[in-house]
């Protein structure tokens, strides 16, 4: 498996596996339009954003079963140092249950540690009680209540 930041062509892969979490969608009928384009942009050209996305390349190409976005914000809590916010964790749903997940976000804390980042956090709807059984799992604890306000 790879781990790797997302590129321009891997954005009808990530935007099937964050289409729908249930079933597998093809890449190929994702619709990038100029606002998925222009948002992929801004990340790829933000030092403190990023997409990672799992590759298997097992059968002598790259596939893309997993992805996720990563956010380094600065802070002036804990000393200072960085912070890592990790969203749209995905694994391709027929790909799930053979500890992918867990192999993509703890490339993923590795990355922030590497960094300096003394936290990770995420969010998680709180309709998704498998995923949040699984943060558990890596030792992420529910800390906090987050609150959203649409615009």
């Amino acid at each position: 498996m790879i781990l790797r930041p997302a590129t321009r062509a891997d954005l009808p892969a990530v935007l099937a596996l964050l289409a729908d979490e249930e079933r597998v969608v093809d890449p190929a009928s994702v619709t990038v339009t100029p606002a998925y384009a222009r948002a992929f942009a801004d990340i790829e050209a933000d030092a403190r954003n990023e997409v990672l996305v799992l590759a298997d390349d097992t059968d002598g190409g790259e596939q893309v079963i997993g992805c996720l976005q990563a956010t380094y914000i600065p802070g002036l809590g804990k000393g200072g140092a960085e912070r890592a916010l990790i969203e749209a964790v995905r694994i391709r749903a027929d790909r799930r249950g053979g500890g992918l997940g867990r192999e993509l976000m703890e490339r993923a804390v590795a990355r922030a540690r590497a960094r300096g980042c003394a936290l990770v956090q995420l969010t998680s709807n709180k309709s998704r009680t498998d995923a949040h059984r699984f943060y558990a799992s890596l030792g992420f604890a529910r800390s906090h209540d987050g609150f959203k306000l649409s615009l």
